[in-house]
């Protein structure tokens, strides 16, 4: 290590550590700090320039003869003040918050913590650490960010013609056929044309990646040699996650996800990142010092009076976004995004704790929210929200402002409910007492939830990364991590899943063919619905976990797509794509106002105040009024029933309903007039269209 004996000069800088002629600029926020110094390494010799003061908590200059490929990071001393978030410390090597790449491991040994701690990561946090961290974190990286993006431009899809892919980088493409070996598992696998072309063919018009910016896995997932797969553990929110690129150097890194998008964008397909601003890897006070947490803790996390991490994440902090510049730094990585990157939005993980007041309470107006809304960048994408995260009064469905598209739980849970808890219950015998009503609420955008918004206000999802993948949820009644190293079951009441009669695996034919309808009750539903829906990667093709609850830390067979297809797998895709295909062609089924709508029972005629409370009642029509109109059926008993359709409305003129889908069938079939009157068979859901 050496110490270079001239200043850089101070000016005024963007935040982060980037190339200029003659060397980089760079710009760190460390207010409480007594000197900070840029630490470059040649292989492990560093060479530390210290930094000067600026204004406002920043240091600021310019560093000479530092060019793009620059191995770097950071390093600050001051107070060692626990209690008042101050836990400055030089022997740790800090990444810089704005890094634009991140390359190398984690180790956790004793030296990552800030404070004193044994080989088990067990220690004092009030007690100062002077061992270096240096030999055992990851390195932020100078780059040039230059690329050739030629015509692209957004696909922007409008927002009621959107089918939504929730994905993962590494689990779409690591079995694929048609994907070379090298690719498989990468951004480059993701944009290859045998995935392109499966993503047309379903109707997907948006992909949702599960996190791509860099992170790192937890203690004790390394303790069992498990990895945190999902990714949901940032350490870089600048920098895209190096190991899902086929090439390791990190400008190769960086330029095969802009290609990603870029191939993505020929093809039609929108690309969301699904983003965690909520906290970071640095876990609590007694977790490892990475990067803000040595700069200043109290800048950048929800701190309590004696300097403890107020945790509404569960991940042990939460960044706090009332703080300007951490909600500076969040902006600017969205922006940075969109602007070199060209995504076309985010789905925010954990969003409630980004909107959280001084108080903690949630406040639509937050200055987060106003900055989005008034930004003539980040205004211009699309922006979803998990509504929930788990602080006080955490969920929170339907109350984020303006434009925001919102996680409906309230649609998965009921669509759960009605094709699969009820329908169980109602098998052995109990009585579901649910109704329709919930679920017709469901089907035409939520109203009770978003009120004056738009029904594209809604996701609509069944599935998703976390939970029972649809082909679970009609074969397990428990939830199984034991493969996580865990031993957590939960009853039906979590999942809200039917097995139909055993679980797990079966050879009984009957109830393989009760399984496979009652996935296409949950998949028509979810795609004929008023919404924006979103299927979960792999429900397509009858994806698996073999019953685990929440495979988050497997990145093995277990969580990869499977693409050895049988005949019943090719025809729940088979039908898949004629459901998107529906959804395209029917435009009133996506959305509509209330002015469209009519409601009625099994026998055609107009629901009322009595059959609406009816609690046994199992059956409904719902009939939208366009071009051309639309008829779903809703037929949830499990006998079959005498069904009269409604008459078309007077718009469509002469004609008479046609038969477009029946859950019932395996696969989709040509379409037929329907009788005025027929037998509609238990447990099915029929979409007719004029």
């Amino acid at each position: 290590m050496s110490t270079t004996g001239s200043q850089p000069l101070p000016l005024p800088s963007r935040p982060g550590v980037h190339p200029v002629d003659g060397g980089v600029e760079v710009a760190v926020h460390a207010p409480g700090a007594t000197a900070v110094w840029l630490c470059t390494f040649d292989g492990e010799h560093e060479t530390r320039t210290p930094i000067p003061a600026s204004d406002e908590g920043w240091w600021s200059g310019l560093v000479p003869d530092v060019h793009p490929g620059a191995r770097y990071g950071l390093r600050a001393d001051g107070p060692w003040d626990p209690a008042s978030g101050q836990r400055h410390n030089p022997a740790k090597l800090l990444l810089d918050p704005w890094a634009r790449s991140i390359e190398g491991d984690l180790t956790y040994d004793p030296a990552v913590y800030g404070h004193v701690v044994d080989e088990a990561g067990e220690g004092d946090p009030a007690v100062r650490s002077d061992l270096d961290s240096a030999p055992f974190v990851p390195r932020s990286v100078v780059l040039d960010t230059a690329f050739d993006w030629g015509d692209d431009a957004p696909p922007a899809h409008p927002r009621d013609e959107r089918v939504v892919y929730e994905v993962h980088v590494r689990e779409m493409t690591m079995r694929l056929p048609g994907v070379p070996e090298h690719l498989r598992g990468t951004y480059a696998g993701l944009a290859h044309p045998v995935t392109i072309e499966h993503l047309q063919a379903l109707g997907v018009t948006t992909v949702e990646l599960l996190p791509v910016h860099a992170h790192v896995d937890e203690p004790h997932l390394v303790d069992l040699g498990l990895t945190n797969h999902w990714g949901y553990n940032t350490v870089g929110f600048f920098a895209p996650h190096a190991p899902y690129a086929s090439n390791q150097d990190p400008h190769e890194v960086l330029r095969e996800f802009k290609g990603m998008v870029k191939l993505l964008h020929a093809a039609g397909i929108e690309v969301l990142l699904d983003v965690v601003y909520n906290h970071t890897a640095e876990q609590s006070v007694g977790g490892a010092t990475l990067a803000w947490r040595g700069l200043g803790a109290g800048t950048w996390y929800r701190l309590d009076d004696e300097g403890h991490d107020v945790d509404v994440t569960g991940c042990g902090n939460t960044v706090d976004l009332t703080e300007p510049v951490a909600l500076e730094m969040v902006l600017d990585s969205l922006r940075y995004w969109v602007q070199e990157c060209h995504v076309d939005g985010f789905r925010y993980d954990l969003a409630v704790a980004l909107g959280r007041g001084e108080d903690l309470g949630f406040d639509p107006e937050h200055p987060f929210f106003a900055a989005l809304r008034e930004d003539p960048v980040l205004s211009q994408v699309m922006h979803v929200a998990e509504p929930w995260d788990l602080g006080p009064d955490g969920w929170r469905t339907g109350q984020f402002p303006g434009a925001w598209a919102e996680w409906n739980d309230r649609f998965r849970d009921t669509v759960r409910d009605f094709w699969l808890a009820d329908a169980g219950a109602l098998s052995r015998g109990e009585d579901s007492g649910a109704g329709v009503r919930e679920i017709a609420t469901r089907l035409v955008g939520s109203r009770d939830l978003f009120a004056e918004r738009t029904p594209l206000s809604s996701v609509g999802f069944v599935t998703a990364h976390d939970g029972f993948t649809m082909a679970d949820l009609v074969a397990y009644d428990d939830k199984h991590n034991e493969a996580n190293g865990e031993d957590n079951r939960d009853g039906n009441d979590h999942n809200r899943s039917w097995n139909h009669g055993a679980e797990g695996p079966t050879d009984d034919e009957v109830i393989l063919l009760a399984r496979r309808r009652s996935v296409r009750n949950l998949l028509g539903t979810l795609l004929l619905s008023a919404g924006v829906p979103m299927i979960a990667s792999g429900d397509e093709i009858g994806r698996t976990h073999d019953g685990n609850n929440n495979p988050y830390c497997q990145d093995n067979e277990m969580t990869w797509l499977d693409w050895d297809l049988d005949d019943e797998r090719r025809d729940l895709l088979t039908t898949a794509a004629h459901l998107t295909a529906l959804r395209r062609e029917v435009p009133v089924l996506r959305d509509h106002d209330e002015s469209v709508i009519g409601w009625y029972d099994e026998a055609g005629e107009e629901m009322t105040e009595e059959t609406w409370a009816q609690d046994d009642r199992r059956t409904l029509q719902l009939r939208l009024e366009g071009d051309p109109c639309a008829l779903l059926v809703v037929h949830g008993g499990l006998g079959e029933v005498e069904l009269t359709l409604p008459p078309l409305p007077e718009s469509a003129g002469e004609g008479t309903w046609r038969l477009r889908w029946d859950s019932a069938w395996e696969r989709p079939e040509e379409t037929t007039t329907a009788p005025a009157t027929e037998t509609v068979g238990p447990l099915s859901l029929r979409l007719y269209t004029s």
